[in-house]
């Protein structure tokens, strides 16, 4: 089964050719050719910051110029190998699975690790080298990593007896691509909802076609579980409505009666609820839900029904849910992604912070469902191919349901990430945006005004503001879908469809619609389809600022005034952990994949690690080290003229070890300086990007102590990438 995905640093690619969703941090599209020499990925590249996609190719060869390196810098395959204790589980696991030589399949091999450790259980301990009557096919589908595992494999003189294809699974023909069925499939095809990188597709196909009956497997079994919680942090994620009525700006992008045009997806979310503990209150006991057994073929759709009793009073804003490995037959080798305030004594080892898997959060819909201690909820579940889904009810009455649009709006129903709905709902974040766009607008009669990026608000607040603005809205990521909202909700707060239209043509046609004529030019910014990469790609505002100069008058205002990348040192040593450089892996050789993987710590002379997007608020332990400090600057009232540049000598207020620097935008709405939206580890919805350390530095207060001085440059004239480096004295 296709899996999609896109790497956001500095581009955005995207393929076709890849089993593991969660590894690769998105998703898209691609096409393959082949021929006798060699086969061909082409794998589309998109720069955030402008939006403009092309074709690249990658080649199944290692001639100059096809080399894979930064195309799996941002995935999570580092951070995977890092978690000793998974690494563990699968090696015991396996160790006494595989007690003799037999035909193993490995689906999603990744850099060959478990094929590695098949092979290795296959020839006996005391074996220390020769010949293996048993054989190990390992397919993986994604063509950078299928040339990284071939090096691996060369490394630690694995490749005679792993044979290596570069298809998907349901691409593999018993008597072409392999001799025969396998008696035993070795996998790690799991995200943090468990179905969404295909598992069920999988299993189905390989206990169809390509395994013997009864075959043996690792992982042995799945199970889900969920609990019910009550959540303020959760809940502002969801409830816009509710969140909104609060504050006093008079705009509603939830309109009462027009509920069903605005929200998140149907859909878990993956998160680490670790790191917001302290915000959440247990309404009740961990249930069990979905078992999936590897060693059988799974159902392709199932249902469940279960009541629940609450242990306490509240609102259930979520549920919570997670799952445990048992890898082994016998049930007593396990792993697990609970959170930790459930009891972890059946994991193996100490358990450690890792990204590659999360616990998953289900939203109840509007403020959620209110419940006393001892009361019983009617939970439904079901799991479909590669999701699973939540309906919860009081047994008496759906007193939680949102009111149905009394207008025909069609299909219309705009959704956003979570994060963005709880910003949404933020009132300071609202007073700063309609303090900003009512001083914009001072002094304009009949004010021409443009929103450039994806906002939803700032069109609203314009309008709001100024009986006689109009507005006009590129809304390049929403596009048409916000038109139709927009004419939804007009008359809900009171301004005529007339006076907002979404310009259908693009940026290039608008210079000759309104040449000189718009007066204030603004964005959030905010663009649809980069949440999860890194802040400063939103300066494609200040890109689309600079293509749009000429439709400015000559007082026009523009909103943000000034763009600020900012920072602070950080302690993160669960996030250096996760990402530090390999050696070895459960008695395999992997430093050679380091620089690919994007490692940090012993890199090569002139090699350093990437920087990555993360909610700092939820890298496990954390701590400022600095004061935050200014890198660069941006001036959005001038076009882009050339390339601009920053440093600054970090200066540390507490002692510690630090592991990176935290960077983000603050956007300074006004040119007096008196609005500044900041995007920092102290906001809690926005995503920040983090530079990892060539190695950790101890710092001190007081007395010598090592300095760190950071650099960085970006020209954005020339679509180049932001270059952040760092000096230690």
């Amino acid at each position: 089964m296709s899996s999609l995905f896109s790497l956001l640093l500095p581009k955005t690619f995207i393929s076709f050719r890849c089993h593991s969703v969660t590894r690769l941090r998105s998703s898209v599209a691609a096409r393959t050719m082949s021929s006798q020499s060699s086969q061909r990925v082409f794998q589309l590249r998109q720069d955030p910051l402008t939006g403009n996609s092309e074709w690249i190719i990658i080649e199944d060869n290692d001639q100059p110029g096809t080399s894979t390196d930064g195309l799996l810098a941002t995935t999570s395959y580092l951070d995977m190998l890092n978690d000793s204790r998974r690494n563990r589980a699968y090696r015991l696991a396996i160790e006494k699975t595989i007690t003799e030589p037999c035909h193993v399949l490995d689906i999603g091999a990744g850099t060959g690790l478990l094929s590695m450790m098949a092979v290795r259980a296959m020839r006996g301990e005391e074996e220390e080298s020769g010949d293996s009557k048993g054989m190990v096919t390992a397919c993986e589908s994604y063509l950078p990593m299928v040339k990284l595992m071939r090096k691996v494999l060369h490394k630690n003189g694995m490749t005679k007896n792993i044979n290596l294809i570069n298809k998907r699974s349901d691409e593999l023909k018993v008597g072409s691509d392999i001799a025969s069925r396998a008696d035993v499939l070795v996998s790690e095809i799991l995200d943090s909802e468990l179905l969404g990188e295909g598992l069920i597709p999988s299993l189905q196909h390989a206990h169809d076609m390509l395994l013997v009956d009864n075959p043996k497997t690792v992982p042995y079994r799945a199970t889900t579980y969920c609990q019910l919680v009550e959540s303020r942090f959760l809940c502002n994620m969801n409830d816009l409505r509710n969140s909104e009525a609060k504050t006093s700006d008079g705009v509603r992008l939830v309109p009462p009666g027009l509920e069903s045009l605005f929200g998140i997806k149907s859909q878990q979310y993956s998160m680490h609820v670790d790191a917001i503990e302290k915000d959440i209150k247990l309404l009740s006991e961990p249930v069990k839900i979905f078992e999936f057994d590897f060693w059988k073929r799974p159902e392709s759709n199932g249902e469940l029904d279960v009541h629940i009793e609450a242990i306490t009073a509240g609102s259930v804003h979520a549920i919570i849910s997670w799952w445990v490995l048992q890898l082994d037959s016998e049930g007593t080798i396990f792993y697990s992604t609970a959170p930790r305030w459930i009891d972890s004594n059946f994991e193996i080892g100490v358990r450690d912070w890792c990204d590659h898997w999360k616990q998953c959060v289900w939203f109840t819909p509007g403020a959620g469902v209110s419940i006393s201690k001892g009361e019983k909820v009617h939970l439904h579940a079901a799991h479909t191919c590669t999701n699973i889904l939540y309906n919860l009810k009081k047994t008496q009455s759906l007193t939680h349901e949102t009111t149905h649009s009394p207008l025909s709006t069609g299909d219309l129903h705009l959704t956003l990430p979570p994060e963005r709905v709880a910003i949404y709902g933020d009132s300071i974040y609202r007073q700063s945006l309609f303090e900003a766009t009512r001083k914009a607008l001072q002094g304009k009669s009949y004010p021409q005004c443009l929103v450039i990026d994806d906002s939803l608000l700032l069109p609203l607040m314009a309008l709001h503001i100024s009986n006689r603005s109009r507005v006009l809205s590129l809304s390049p990521g929403l596009q048409e879908n916000a038109a139709r909202y927009f004419e939804a909700i007009a008359d809900s707060n009171d301004f005529s469809k007339d006076r907002f239209e979404y310009f259908r043509e693009g940026k290039a046609n608008l210079a000759k619609a309104y040449p000189s004529k718009i007066d204030l030019l603004i964005g959030e910014p905010y663009y649809s389809g980069l949440e999860n990469g890194l802040p400063w790609q939103n300066l494609r505002f200040w890109k689309d600022r600079t293509l749009l100069d000429s439709v400015l008058s000559e007082d026009a205002v523009v909103m943000p005034y000034k763009g600020v990348l900012r920072g602070c040192a950080m302690y993160l040593p669960d996030l250096w952990k996760s990402r530090c450089c390999l050696g070895n892996v459960e008695g395999f050789d992997h430093a050679l994949v380091n620089t690919t993987l994007g490692g940090c710590g012993d890199l090569p002379s002139g090699k350093d690690s990437p920087c990555l997007p993360f909610f700092i608020g939820q890298c496990g332990e954390t701590k400022k080290l600095s004061k935050e400090f200014t890198v660069m600057e941006f001036d959005f009232s001038k076009r882009i003229t050339g390339p601009c540049s920053g440093e600054v000598q970090i200066e540390f207020i507490k002692p510690g070890v630090c592991h990176g620097i935290a960077l983000w935008m603050d956007w300074v709405m006004d040119e007096e300086n008196s609005t500044v939206i900041s995007t920092g580890p102290d906001e809690k919805y926005w995503k920040q990007g983090v530079k990892l350390l060539g190695k950790p530095v101890t710092v001190r207060v007081k007395g010598p102590s090592s300095s760190i001085g950071i650099q960085a440059s970006l020209d954005l004239s020339s679509n180049s990438e932001l270059i952040i480096t760092h000096t230690i004295s």
